[in-house]
């Protein structure tokens, strides 16, 4: 059955934002006798309906998980590949972005990207800076320790100078100083092929986040599985270390 003749369920709870570590490409291509970036080129359809899917629902925040800075030890013709796949996936999905008011947010070493797609990237953000419909962050040459590193060094600066006290700084503090202070913490974290693990994932942001995992490999996933994700998070109980579901400040 196609997924788009899949109805929507009836959510009694939404997650504002939801994180994605999109895993699985390469076993998906190994399985079917493909080369590994066969599975990254077919994950973008998962890409699509996972935006296509939080835009229906009325999810704010969409965050994925689409290039750690680890993966820059991979095989050059990989890692090329998978930026040119990034570049054209950005050209393609441009008017989309704009007719359907997407916001794009970049996390992560930006300057490490090759300068056509840092250029996209940078073009995109900057024509969509307005829109407020979704925000959908790419994780780009990102890791969770050297976005702390990266706050840790920008907070240091400003106590050096003396425009901040040690005794000043706060988690807020920490908060402020990320790649991206505006997006608020994720309340649900989706990660496919089964592997139980953050991978260096928003290790600061994730404290209180609630994990749904599946064993779907990323380039299957679709539409029914992000529902099944949806449907498992609105039958939680977030306390967050308190006896209430309210969260903390």
């Amino acid at each position: 059955m196609s997924t788009e003749a899949i109805a929507i369920p009836k959510f009694t709870v939404l997650p504002r934002h939801v994180a994605v570590i999109m895993d699985g490409n390469g076993r998906w291509a190994r399985q079917r006798g493909k080369p590994r970036i066969e599975g990254h080129r077919a994950g973008i359809e998962a890409v699509r309906e996972t935006v296509q899917a939080c835009s229906e629902v009325g999810v704010e925040f969409l965050t994925l998980y689409a290039f750690s800075v680890e993966n820059w030890k991979r095989p050059k013709e990989e890692v090329s590949t998978l930026m040119a796949i990034l570049h054209q996936f950005l050209l393609e999905q441009r008017s989309k972005l704009m007719e359907e008011q997407v916001r794009l947010f970049v996390i992560g070493r930006l300057e490490d990207l090759p300068e056509p797609v840092r250029g996209l990237l940078l073009e995109t953000m900057e024509l969509t800076r307005d829109h407020r419909r979704m925000t959908l962050t790419l994780a780009l040459s990102y890791g969770g320790r050297a976005e702390l590193v990266h706050a840790v060094q920008a907070i240091s600066r400003k106590v050096a100078i003396g425009e901040l006290a040690p005794d000043q700084i706060t988690e807020e503090t920490v908060s402020a100083h990320l790649y991206q202070p505006e997006l608020p913490d994720p309340d649900l974290l989706i990660r496919t092929s089964g592997e139980m693990r953050l991978s260096n994932f928003l290790l600061w942001q994730i404290s209180y986040t609630e994990l749904w995992v599946t064993d779907v490999f990323w380039p299957d996933f679709r539409k029914e599985h992000f529902w099944q994700a949806l449907t498992s998070y609105s039958g939680r109980n977030r306390r967050f270390g308190d006896v209430t579901e309210t969260p903390p400040g």
